[in-house]
């Protein structure tokens, strides 16, 4: 590729257990990018003294970590050596070899038009894409996609765990990139990230490349985890879009939603077991004080969750800051 700075890509790759295929994996990815940062995160096959020793060449840089912090550990230690030497593309990619490099113009042409400033992959948009993907991994995407929708409030993004990214070195650089989570919820935390800075983020449709490699995650260990972050990133959301950034009519909505709601299974309950105790059926006037409240409720949440739906990031930031760059 061109050394032109301003269309200038750098592709991440953590490597633990990748000693089998991370070599093929800075072979293609050098065809279509300027530089390939191997972070090493403390692998016990040495993956990085095998990258460091096979390529003599300056556009491959090998970093290590003296401890194993996880895949998203790897990826920030990439991240902040890319946007320290400038470049403007950082794409990131496994080093098991399931992700194709020479679909890194298709994750970079979308930034590149200033349309969108974060560019994930998508295994879900063709029934043919699934072939070869074990039948537990399906499912349990499935599941995670609609919890993602929920946390990050990118509701038409699938596949949230997919590691095959491409974001702007501008849009990255706004982002707390310290707090983003450091192990496998690396990917879902940073749309999080993402969707508070308002950042455009867009699925591209691929094709995973399924081997004999062994993953080196273990759902049943990750399900907690998951599930926790995913919530504490949804209270966090709803609370800085709709409270603390801006109060609006959906504000409105979701607080008499939950308040109604609540009036109306505490009453509901409460009458219920006075009925049960003395025996008298509860009158047609206490159904309905507890029924219509409830009912009300309803309407309002989902009011709530199609502003929220609606309310998508739709500007990309890295246009303008491409432009306050060039001035």
């Amino acid at each position: 590729m061109g050394s032109d700075t301003n269309h200038s890509v750098a592709v991440i790759v953590p490597c633990f257990r990748v000693k089998d295929t991370v070599i093929q994996v800075v072979t293609e990815a050098l065809r279509f990018a300027d530089a390939v940062y191997c972070v090493d995160d403390a692998c016990p096959e040495q993956s990085g003294k095998l990258v460091e020793s096979t390529f003599d060449d300056p556009r491959v840089k090998v970093h290590f970590s003296t401890r194993n912090g996880g895949v998203g550990s790897a990826v920030k230690i990439g991240y902040k050596a890319a946007l320290g030497d400038g470049y403007r593309i950082l794409i990131k990619i496994d080093g098991d070899g399931q992700m194709d490099p020479s679909l890194i113009p298709l994750f970079t042409g979308p930034i590149n038009a200033g349309v969108a400033d974060y560019c994930k992959g998508n295994r879900f948009y063709e029934l043919g894409f699934l072939k070869g993907m074990p039948a537990l991994r399906i499912l349990g995407n499935s599941m995670l996609s609609l919890i993602a929708k929920l946390s990050s409030g990118y509701w038409k993004l699938l596949d949230p765990t997919n590691g095959y990214t491409a974001i702007h070195a501008g849009v990255l650089g706004q982002l707390p990139l310290d707090k983003v989570h450091d192990r496998y919820f690396f990917e879902s935390d940073l749309l999080f990230r993402l969707y508070i800075s308002r950042a455009v983020v867009r699925d591209i449709p691929m094709r995973a490349r399924y081997g004999n490699e062994v993953s080196n995650l273990r759902i049943s260990r990750q399900v907690l985890p998951f599930l926790f972050g995913h919530l504490k990133n949804f209270f966090k959301r709803i609370f800085y879009t709709y409270f603390l950034r801006d109060f609006n009519i959906a504000t409105l909505q979701l607080i008499v939603g939950l308040m109604l709601g609540l009036f109306g299974v505490v009453f509901g309950v409460s009458a219920w077991h006075q009925s049960i105790q003395s025996g008298i059926p509860a009158s047609a006037g206490t159904v309905m004080l507890a029924g219509l409240p409830s009912i009300v409720s309803v309407q309002l949440l989902l009011s709530f969750l199609n502003y929220d739906i609606q309310n998508l990031p739709s500007h990309s930031l890295c246009g303008t800051l491409d432009a306050d760059r060039q001035d």
